[in-house]
């Protein structure tokens, strides 16, 4: 088996851990010498007390016996321990580098990456690796100690019988690759099939309102059903696989220990050794063919755990396509003139903006309209460097934000997206999460000018009500209102407005229009809506269709002109709606 240089970096984890290590190889050194004793005194116990009757022997023999045991479990103890402090932190290192991998990924990754699929390999895959560390490692390193102990033993008491011993070895060693590379292959697939139902499940259940909404309980139940067989089919392979070694070494083993039976029990009875030097130097066999067959069956956890492996490494391993530059800037806190010179930005395939060029000043107000699919969230996403541009640049001051430090340029931008994105946590810190300084005065007065105060109050704990997973305790309307809070206390001077009022109800629509009036003052904002009441006084309105700017003015200029504004200004309001009352009548 050949190591990839990801395996050899698992090794690399396991010998940081040197001190510990050392200390319980020692270990396995005692419980290997004490094992090999073990069978060594059967010798004298028979010889010594059944057949010559050593009244002295008697004595001492049961109490070196008592201090071997004792020895014994003292190094078991150790090296158990140690070995699981070992596996157990080198998990904890590779767990902690997958999540923090993950998290340092563009937002590319996470639209082409399942979430179940993600959240398997920082639990299951890793888990598996666990396993093969934690046990493998411990259960090899002391087998192996142990066997060269008994192999000493046996070959101090009969060598000619010990050659025979070893003759079964080399068979047994064909059977258990051919299995452990079987076990690799189906093990992926369990890995693969487990991420798929963790992937399932986190659709299912977040989205369980909608499955009972449509009355579609029974499909999904037959589709988890489904994953369930296919996986259920791939887990009785790898038993299969996994099972197949212990019974093929078991009549391995079998043949040997008979054949020294007959030839060691024929020179017994012909007095060329004695009945204890055979009874001992049989039972160091038996002893031995116990761990030999540990080490084989050692081999179908390895091929699983390496297979667990290189999923974690498919991950850690995993390139940005978002670099921080050699020596980025950091752009100071103030007020922003943001521009894109030719910008052009391709999505797998399809080239979703064409040419764009705009110039957005300090303090400007920018909507951005336009039918779905036209390319508004991408124009936006591409600000705080969620995806770079495949042609042109955009510039911050002038500076390519390429140049920039990404930490310093996402702290120049507050996000409210058209989707409330809320943590399991409390009101409090989910509304000073880009702000985590904030003192409890800023987070009130931020939830005050979101209008989001007001229910806060009515809730037991106030600010430190938990709201669920996702803010499920809360309506859509509060969950908006939350986030509106949140970037207003983070105060950044560039503000992204991606339908930010769409959840909200009439009522609150006003009245955080208002806020976000206020907030939007000074800031260089990016507003997209479609609905056209919210915009009416931006400094400038752009249209966007199929990725390429046809239209940009005021609300009026845009009216006049009866363009692309116009007929979807038209299409919002013929149901008659109150033009003047929204503000977008002449």
């Amino acid at each position: 088996m050949v190591l990839k240089d990801r395996h050899k970096r698992l090794l690399e984890m396991v010998k940081d851990s040197w001190p510990k290590l050392v200390i319980a190889m020692g270990c396995m050194v005692v419980i290997s010498a004490t094992t090999a004793a073990t069978a060594y005194l059967i010798k004298p116990v028979l010889d010594d007390i059944f057949v010559d009757k050593d009244v002295q022997m008697l004595k001492l023999i049961p109490i070196a016996v008592i201090l071997l045991y004792i020895v014994r479990s003292l190094a078991m103890f150790g090296q158990q321990y140690l070995m699981s402090y070992i596996g157990q932190n080198i998990i904890r290192r590779l767990r902690n580098d997958l999540y923090s991998r993950i998290q340092d990924l563009p937002l590319a990754f996470f639209q082409e990456e399942k979430t179940g699929g993600l959240m398997s390999r920082i639990t299951y895959d890793v888990n598996i690796v666990k396993n093969m560390v934690s046990g493998t490692v411990t259960g090899s390193t002391k087998d192996c100690f142990t066997v060269i102990g008994l192999i000493f033993v046996i070959f101090y008491q009969i060598w000619q019988l010990a050659l025979i011993a070893f003759v079964v070895l080399p068979l047994a060693f064909f059977p258990v690759v051919a299995l452990g590379r079987c076990v690799r292959r189906v093990s992926t697939g369990c890995q693969e099939s487990m991420a798929e139902m963790n992937s399932f499940l986190h659709e299912t259940l977040a989205g369980n309102k909608i499955v009972k909404a449509f009355g579609r309980e029974d499909y999904e139940k037959k589709r988890f059903f489904d994953r369930s067989l296919s996986l259920f089919k791939l887990e009785m392979k790898e038993v299969i696989a996994r099972s197949l070694s212990g019974p093929i070494n078991e009549i391995l083993a079998g043949i040997g220990i008979a054949f020294i039976i007959w030839y060691g029990g024929y020179h017994v009875i012909a007095g060329t050794y004695t009945t204890g030097t055979f009874v001992s130097f049989l039972a160091a066999v038996l002893m031995l063919y116990e761990p030999v067959k540990k080490l084989s069956k050692l081999n179908n956890a390895v091929q699983q755990g390496l297979a667990a492996t290189d999923r974690i490494f498919d991950i850690l391993e995993r390139q940005s396509d978002i670099r921080e530059a050699p020596n980025p800037i950091t752009y100071p806190n103030r007020p922003h003139r943001v521009t894109f010179d030719r910008v052009f930005f391709r999505y797998e395939h399809d080239m979703v903006l064409k040419g764009i060029h705009l110039d957005v000043q300090p303090g400007e107000i920018l909507a951005l309209v336009g039918t779905s699919g036209g390319g508004k969230t991408s124009l936006v996403n591409l600000i705080p460097r969620f995806y770079d541009v495949t042609e042109g640049a955009i510039r911050i001051d002038g500076i390519d934000i390429r140049q920039a430090s990404i930490a310093s340029l996402r702290q120049q931008i507050a996000i409210v997206t058209q989707e409330p994105i809320l943590f399991n946590d409390t009101v409090k810190n989910n509304i000073a999460y880009g702000n985590s300084h904030a003192s409890d005065a800023e987070i009130k007065k931020a939830a005050q000018a979101a209008y989001a105060y007001e229910f806060i109050q009515s809730f037991p704990q106030g600010f430190g009500t938990r709201i669920g997973e996702l803010g499920g305790r809360l309506s859509g309307g509060q969950k908006q209102r939350i986030c509106i809070a949140r970037a207003l206390l983070k105060d950044a001077p560039i503000l992204i407005l991606d339908e930010a009022t769409s959840s909200l109800d009439t009522e609150s629509e006003t009245l955080v229009q208002k806020a976000l009036e206020n907030l939007m003052e000074g800031r260089t904002t990016f507003v997209i809506a479609h609905r056209l009441s919210t915009i009416s006084h931006a400094d400038r309105i752009v249209v966007l269709v199929d990725g390429q700017i046809v239209e940009e003015g005021q609300h009026d200029e845009l009216l006049a002109c009866e363009g692309e504004y116009c007929k979807l200004y038209r299409m919002q309001f013929s149901n008659g709606f109150n033009e003047k009352a929204a503000g977008l009548g002449p």
